[in-house]
């Protein structure tokens, strides 16, 4: 069994030596196959084995095990030569709610946590992990993230006591990872600037992603957002290929996207086309919508082991996630570079 050490080596050599941006290059048709072809099982597996170990302690917001994880995925971002999208790549926020023996939920706005902290209070401090590639316009940005919290641990379970969350959502964190590896790649900057998001504190109320469009002074050129949230597991077994694909109706360029895409390209994804007003259910991709900002979301379905202690590395479907990430950096590409 491979320590935690070794599964950061590996995913540190993968990342070595790549390519860097080649600064003012101008955009090159076809350019987005050489990313493409740097996504792949291998990247996928060291990610989340690290993300999803025992060690980290199902990664919960503000504890230990999640600020390794994010301290993990920052180190690969400076790998790859990304910049930060702030001084450093975190962004730290804190969250108050009454105390525990009261009701109430976790709050981030000054004025709630105002009041919150007038009596006995919980503070829990997190960080929204946020690298860039800068686009040739500096108007017009999209974003993609995936939160990269969990449940944490329960020491008065029996037997298993750590909700190692590799479904949920290490899946997603390492597609995020290997897109933007795959942008660097590609080795032209796109038009719009990228940013590579990793939200913390989603399981706790969608914090980290709605601290941020509540404080980005940016957000109104924001104009497309990708999510992911469990990209790895089987609905059904029997359907190995099934993917929920929900998007903005009002994008209808987006399914043709993923259609041509996953044509051209072979792969191996039976999506389910969810056209959606107003995508503002379910994951961060609601922090966005809310804003009226377009979508594309993808999901694999729920299964026995959500929000459980059985969402274990190895009952990944490393074919599906690899071609998911795939998929989903195509998608991203046109994002950046097209007109929708």
């Amino acid at each position: 069994m491979k320590t935690i050490c070794q599964y950061i080596l590996l995913v540190l050599l993968m990342f070595a030596g790549q390519q860097t941006i080649q600064g003012q290059r101008p955009f090159l048709h076809k350019n987005e196959e050489k990313g493409l072809n740097t996504i792949n099982q291998t990247s996928a597996k060291a990610i989340v084995r690290f993300l999803a170990s025992d060690e980290l302690e199902g990664r919960e917001a503000g504890w230990k095990g999640g600020k390794i994880a994010g301290n993990y995925i920052a180190s690969l971002l400076a790998q790859m030569g990304l910049k930060p999208v702030f001084e450093d790549y975190f962004q730290p926020f804190e969250a108050y709610r009454v105390e525990r023996q009261k009701k109430g939920r976790l709050e981030i706005h000054p004025d709630s946590i105002a009041k919150i902290r007038q009596g006995v209070h919980q503070r829990f401090t997190m960080r929204n992990i946020l690298a860039k590639i800068e686009g040739e316009s500096s108007d017009e940005i999209v974003i993609i993230g995936a939160h990269y919290d969990h449940l944490g641990y329960d020491p008065m379970l029996g037997n298993d006591q750590i909700y190692n969350g590799a479904d949920d959502n290490a899946s997603g964190v390492s597609a995020v990872l290997q897109i933007a590896r795959a942008f660097v790649n590609c080795g032209t900057r796109p038009k719009r600037t990228v940013i590579f998001a990793f939200w913390d504190g989603e399981e706790k109320g969608l914090l980290g992603s709605r601290y941020f469009t509540q404080t980005f002074a940016s957000i109104g050129k924001v104009k497309g957002y990708l999510n992911f949230d469990m990209i790895g597991r089987n609905n059904n077994e029997a359907k190995p290929r099934h993917v929920v694909y929900f998007y903005t109706a009002g994008k209808p360029v987006f399914e043709q996207w993923l259609k041509n895409d996953i044509q051209q390209y072979n792969l191996k994804l039976e999506p389910d086309y969810r056209a959606w007003d107003k995508p503002v259910g379910g994951s961060d991709n609601s922090s966005f919508a809310k804003l009226d900002i377009p979508i594309m979301w993808y999901h694999t379905d729920g299964h026995p082991d959500y929000h459980m202690p059985g969402d274990e590395t190895e009952k990944i479907n490393w074919d599906k996630l690899t071609d998911i990430t795939k998929a989903s950096f195509l998608g991203l590409w046109k994002m950046a570079n097209k007109n929708f």
